[in-house]
């Protein structure tokens, strides 16, 4: 173990790893195919998995470092381009439009379904993944894609129905900067432009979850300020645990990518917070070692400058 001084926390001394891109997967109903994105260890076995789902218009090269962090700690990362990455330009009029966050969803699961094939396709990885041990991860709209896998229910706008699209494979979820409950705290933009935030009902989360929000992320989607990025946590069930970013906004000090223009409280420090709680999440929740996620735990209890950690 190694101790971070910026931040006081601990955690294990990285190992290289490689990433592999683009991986296709054929898939018809989405009318594009799947670009993937695998990042892995280069040594070591029964390595976890963790699903992340970008942020609304971006794609699998983004979000490096959690993605590096997290490969370069012991984890197998799969990253997709969903289809509302800017790579696409769909016309105004294309139905999958109001159905981005379903297949979100399907991307997902039918990456679960290709493990297999995925993890052949990177040298040297078959037979060391445990592909029983699968984490979804996600920032923004991703957060929800994340949450879906584990019991979030989004009534569909067009059928009015909220099914359940949870997946059994994914044993816990990290959900960063995502959106809470609709109805009348959204705002007219999002009412009009994302409807599928609408009716978000979160009583049916029962697996284990961390929720990360920055304190100051005022989204222009809801009239509530940044608390409405905590509500994953506090309006799920089961053990869930809430890391509260102080001074972060939308991308939390720039988690989205290495001098990305869009992150707009850019600190290294700040993300530096959010890479090593979240892989003392990860490590804690798959079992792999809980040193770092108690001593977490312990040092943002209550006063640290950065950011609090706490749990029910």
């Amino acid at each position: 173990m190694i101790t971070y001084p910026a931040t006081g926390l601990t955690g294990p001394s990285p190992t290289p790893f490689v990433a592999v891109q683009p991986l296709v997967l054929a898939e018809p109903r989405r009318g594009e195919d799947l670009h993937v994105r695998v990042s892995a260890p280069i040594t070591g076995t029964n390595l976890p998995v963790v699903l992340f789902a970008h942020g609304f218009g971006s794609h699998l090269d983004g979000y490096a470092p959690l993605a590096d962090h997290w490969a370069s700690h012991g984890f197998v990362v799969v990253q997709a381009t969903h289809l509302d990455s800017m790579r696409y330009d769909f016309a105004a009029s294309d139905p999958r439009r109001a159905q981005f966050w379903r297949h979100r969803v399907q991307d997902l699961k039918r990456i679960l379904d290709d493990l297999d094939s995925l993890e052949a396709s990177v040298p040297g990885l078959s037979g060391r993944v445990d592909h029983g041990r699968v984490v979804a991860a996600g920032h923004s709209f991703g957060g929800q894609t994340a949450g879906l896998l584990v019991g979030l229910r989004v009534t569909d706008p067009r059928t009015g129905i909220a099914e359940d699209l949870s997946d059994a494979r994914v044993m816990a979820s990290i959900q960063l900067a995502t959106a809470g409950k609709g109805g009348d705290e959204l705002t007219p933009f999002a009412h009009e432009h994302l409807p599928w935030l609408r009716d978000q009902d979160f009583s049916h989360i029962t697996a284990p979850g961390l929720v990360v929000a920055g304190d100051k992320d005022d989204l222009p989607l809801s009239t509530r300020g940044p608390a409405w990025t905590s509500d994953p946590y506090t309006l799920s069930r089961g053990t869930k645990s809430l890391l509260t970013v102080h001074g972060g906004e939308h991308f939390l000090g720039g988690i989205s990518g290495y001098r990305s223009a869009e992150t707009t409280d850019e600190d290294p420090v700040r993300v530096a917070l959010v890479q090593q709680v979240t892989l003392a999440y990860l490590r804690h929740v798959t079992g792999v070692g809980h040193t770092d996620w108690d001593r977490a735990r312990t040092v943002l209890a209550d006063t640290h400058a950065l950011g609090r950690l706490e749990s029910k």
